[in-house]
């Protein structure tokens, strides 16, 4: 198992950190906000540690679990330190009223945020079409990646599989458009036709 670090301490990057434990990895939790990553490494228990924020996360993995209106900010913040780095990128660019996405046309926020980025450091898109509650009630979920690297998209793989989901690679970074578009799908299919937020995309192979 490996050392995987994750930058925030809001739902997500807590669905994702339990999940990560339970697989019996080591997670460290960095937050600009150091007590609330203090209390979610206290809650998780399970040998997660925090780390600084700013510094060099411990984790060759890095999971950026912030919304997408706080990415840029800070991938800049963490500047070169973040370089040779895998980064996850887990946020759904929605505007705050969910009316829609809010990257530039023909972009999205993965790309955005791969903007800032150091040379040495990779994206990979994922997490972004499970809902964090339903990440955290455990069974094999589907999860959509896309990475131009494909060192990267490959050792995502082998981590998400070691977490007891199906990676599934759609393509290239360019498709993160695509399974953001698919993340704000999913909102209007809980408000809609579901009724329910308690569900999953599932590919069958049939």
């Amino acid at each position: 198992m490996s050392t995987i670090s994750i930058i925030g301490s809001g739902t997500m990057a807590a669905a994702i950190a339990g999940r990560t434990a339970k697989a019996g990895h080591t997670v460290e939790v960095v937050s600009r906000d150091s007590a609330k990553a203090r209390a979610l490494a206290d809650q998780l228990a399970a040998g997660v540690t925090t780390g600084t924020y700013g510094a060099a996360p411990a984790g060759d993995i890095v999971i950026l679990a912030v919304p997408y209106s706080a990415a840029a900010a800070v991938v800049a913040d963490f500047g070169k330190a973040l370089d040779g780095k895998v980064i996850i990128d887990v946020a759904n660019p929605f505007a705050p009223d969910l009316s829609g996405l809010i990257t530039p046309h023909g972009s999205s926020g993965a790309e955005e945020t791969a903007k800032g980025l150091p040379t040495g450091a990779h994206v990979v898109k994922a997490f972004n079409t499970i809902f964090g509650h339903v990440l955290v009630k455990g069974g094999r979920l589907d999860a959509f990646i896309a990475a131009d690297d494909a060192e990267a998209k490959a050792h995502v793989s082998t981590f998400l599989e070691s977490l007891e989901l199906r990676p599934l690679d759609v393509g290239g970074l360019h498709m993160a458009r695509t399974l953001e578009s698919l993340g704000f799908m999913m909102i209007g299919l809980a408000k809609n036709g579901a009724g329910t937020w308690d569900f999953a995309m599932n590919v069958d192979k049939g």
